[in-house]
């Protein structure tokens, strides 16, 4: 496994990703003044998103792999984010998914399927394990 995402799970078997890039911005109010260059103040944390490029090989993978992010996509939920590593990204919304086939066989189906997604992300680790751990607690008292 090389990551999960909500409940689809990245592997040889679903969809291999070959990069993952991530991208984070700082936002910045500019001020102007007169006679002089403009004075900036920092405003908190912008926009955190990663994208993933990776491919399907339906002979090996599942062609279905897709359907099921769409699928995802189409609540407009935000979805835990986890690495093969057990690492917390914490909860992430689909902003787009893009899909080339290539290669294809005489009935049209294609051997190869390449995909890009790009994912924004909604709430901190931080966030996610304390709504859990509320939830635990809830529950037991």
């Amino acid at each position: 496994m090389m990551m999960i995402y909500g409940m689809f799970v990245f592997s040889i078997p679903t969809a291999t990703y070959q990069s993952l890039q991530r991208s984070n911005t700082w936002n910045h109010v500019s001020n102007n003044r007169v006679g002089d260059m403009p004075a900036y103040q920092y405003a908190g944390k912008g926009e955190d998103s990663i994208t993933l490029e990776g491919s399907i090989v339906p002979e090996f993978g599942a062609p279905m792999s897709l359907t099921a992010m769409r699928l995802m996509a189409d609540t407009g939920k935000s979805f835990p984010l986890i690495s093969g590593t057990g690492k917390i990204y914490g909860l992430w919304v689909i902003e787009s998914l893009n899909e080339t086939q290539t290669y294809f066989f005489k009935n049209g189906k294609p051997r190869l399927v390449e995909f890009s997604l790009t994912l924004k992300k909604t709430q901190t680790a931080g966030v996610l394990i304390g709504n859990v751990l509320g939830s635990i607690v809830g529950s037991i008292l």
